[in-house]
């Protein structure tokens, strides 16, 4: 059992390097972007990406989530018919949806309240989830094939684009906001033409209609269910803006985005979890497998939770060359880093259960458990922003997160029951929530918070290595982790 853990590891820490590496560079642009514009500027960016990160998932329409099922196990035509029939689907969709919003451009424009001269944003930013919805497809082949590292290049090369383009754009050329939708659209361009050679492998002009229905079957109820995991982490920001002000919403968000060194973890995470637990499915001892992924899940992401959490402040506030990790008129929002881990920690936990949902076809449910998460995000919001601004945003993200992870296991265990190691992940998050009322509490002050700090993380450290893992865990991960393999 342990070997095959080794080899989730192993596709985990591939696509983790890359995801870090190119993660890293994409958060460049965070402090970039902070010492540059003001919070208003940059709050009218942050609607904009979010409309994207929405649209992006109606643009698949669930059709990913089905490819990544049926690809797998090949119930219905041949490796062909598989990817073809979801590509050729999504690329005419993708040609009508982005003809209608530039049609219509002036009309959304005025909708989100996005001032006049920035309604060319809207072209840009369509062509972008144009170009990203049909890399989709191709890029779900590639980590099927379990091509980790190829899949990570493309993607990192996608971000090493952006990133050099914003510089260029806006110290060179002096441009304002609109250069950072030209260098993603660029960067989202570039990364499809390099596809090409997988798609041409691959494609062939038919169209599946048996496997069709099936995929529609399988993945429309992903459509719902991917807006609503999408706007648990992008509907605060309409609503803060309607609440507060744009400036608020900058300084939110810029914050909410130093979260992404546990985003990072728990997408590295899913990039292999999902080929993983379809692959050993049929596993004799398959459940017992996914018990030990959900603590060794929790353990690594209890860690970055509590490290990040406790030395955030000092790491935005490090001088680079008269620049920081966030700019000055940010720093305000630095409170929020902490529950958005959190969040974030929950959010790994709802990747980890929905493996009953996929093996068991139970799809349905997906819609249910993510509308719920949503609804409670808006309730929250709502009700905590009025009186405690964006801390009553942060806590919304938590909420509807931890509502998801509740949902689907409460679902998974009812089709496809697993006997989790529930001792061990209660003392993990008692843990947590004790290093979490010090935090926030008067126990830290400028004398001697930061030597707290030290002991508060390494006493979670000792705590982990005495009450969590058991003696056969200690052996192997000193013999696989610690020691280099004989050549």
């Amino acid at each position: 059992m342990l070997n095959k853990l080794k080899e989730l590891t192993k596709d985990t820490a591939i696509y983790g390097i890359s995801t870090m590496v190119g993660r890293f560079l994409n958060f460049i642009l965070v402090p970039f972007f902070t010492n540059i514009f003001d919070p208003n500027q940059y709050g009218y960016v942050m609607i904009l990406y979010a409309y994207i990160a929405l649209f992006n998932i109606v643009y698949v329409y669930g059709l990913d989530s089905a490819y990544l099922k049926y690809a797998a196990f090949k119930e219905i035509g041949d490796e062909k018919d598989n990817f073809s029939t979801p590509y050729l689907s999504i690329l005419f969709t993708s040609i009508i949806f982005s003809l209608i919003i530039i049609l219509l451009r002036n009309q959304i424009a005025y909708a989100i309240s996005l001032p006049t001269e920035f309604t060319y944003l809207i072209i840009l930013s369509t062509l972008i989830i144009f170009f990203d919805s049909n890399a989709s497809i191709p890029f779900l082949k590639l980590r099927l094939e379990r091509k980790a590292k190829y899949f990570s290049f493309l993607k990192v090369l996608n971000i090493i684009i952006n990133l050099t383009a914003n510089f260029i754009l806006i110290l060179k050329f002096r441009m304002g906001i609109e250069a950072i939708f030209i260098s993603n659209l660029i960067a989202s361009a570039l990364t499809l033409i390099f596809l090409l050679p997988t798609i041409a492998k691959t494609f062939r002009p038919k169209f599946h209609l048996t496997l069709y229905k099936r995929l529609i079957r399988f993945g429309l109820p992903y459509l719902p269910a991917g807006l609503a995991v999408m706007m648990v982490q992008v509907i605060d920001v309409p609503i803060l803006e309607s609440l507060t002000d744009v400036d608020t919403v900058g300084i939110y968000k810029a914050n909410y985005k130093l979260g992404i060194f546990m985003m990072l973890f728990v997408s590295m995470f899913q990039y292999a979890w999902q080929p993983f637990f379809l692959n050993n499915a049929k596993e004799e001892n398959a459940k017992e497998i996914f018990s030990k992924v959900l603590t060794y899940f929790t353990v690594v992401g209890s860690f970055l939770v509590i490290f990040l959490s406790l030395f955030i402040s000092e790491l935005v506030k490090i001088n680079f060359a008269g620049f920081y990790l966030l700019g000055e008129k940010y720093w305000s929002g630095i409170p929020i880093v902490p529950i958005i881990l959190l969040g974030y920690l929950f959010n790994g936990l709802y990747v980890v259960f929905s493996a009953g949902i996929y093996i068991e076809e139970k799809s349905i449910f997906a819609p249910i458990v993510t509308g719920l998460g949503v609804l409670v995000n808006v309730v929250v919001n709502f009700a905590l922003i009025p009186s405690l601004n964006i801390i009553g945003a942060a806590l919304a993200t938590l909420a509807s997160y931890v509502v998801m992870a509740t949902g689907y296991y409460i679902v998974t265990q009812k089709y496809y029951h697993i006997h989790y190691e529930y001792s061990k992940i209660i003392k993990m998050f008692f843990a947590i929530i004790v290093i979490g009322f010090i935090l926030y509490s008067s126990l830290l002050n400028a004398e001697n918070g930061l030597m707290i700090k030290i002991l508060l993380l390494a006493g979670y450290v000792i705590f982990i290595f005495i009450f969590v893992l058991d003696k056969r865990e200690l052996q192997f991960i000193k013999n696989n982790l610690w020691k280099r393999k004989n050549v």
